[in-house]
């Protein structure tokens, strides 16, 4: 599933944990953004820029997902021994505001590096 599937919905709150963000929606939709991790792969949450709070309570007039795979985005600190990752990006904002949650995911190149989405 497509994080554009938020565009025009109000978030009522967002749960962050460790190796999941679950954003609920005011119709009380709740859609999970996560990896299924397996024996052979690293999957993280890196950074996030701005402020979750400003995504609650307006509606979602951006919501876009930007890959990197293989290749460092300039803005980034290269990371050592990457055999096989994928940078993905985030991109969501309201009225209030703008934030980008940026996953970093690395394996041998045999596993899943991608980020899952989809609703609950």
């Amino acid at each position: 599933m497509n994080v554009n599937v938020l565009l025009g919905k109000t978030l009522t709150h967002i749960e962050k944990s460790d190796d999941q963000i679950m954003f609920v929606v005011s119709d009380e939709e709740k859609y999970r953004m996560y990896h299924s991790q397996d024996c052979c792969e690293y999957v993280e949450i890196e950074d996030i820029e701005g402020d979750l709070n400003d995504l609650i309570g307006k509606p979602i007039i951006q919501a876009e997902e930007v890959t990197y795979e293989n290749e460092n985005p300039s803005d980034v600190p290269v990371k050592e021994h990457q055999d096989s990752f994928i940078w993905t990006f985030y991109k969501f904002a309201t009225i209030k505001g703008y934030v980008t949650i940026r996953w970093y995911g690395e394996s041998n190149g045999y596993y899943s590096e991608s980020v899952d989405f989809e609703l609950c």
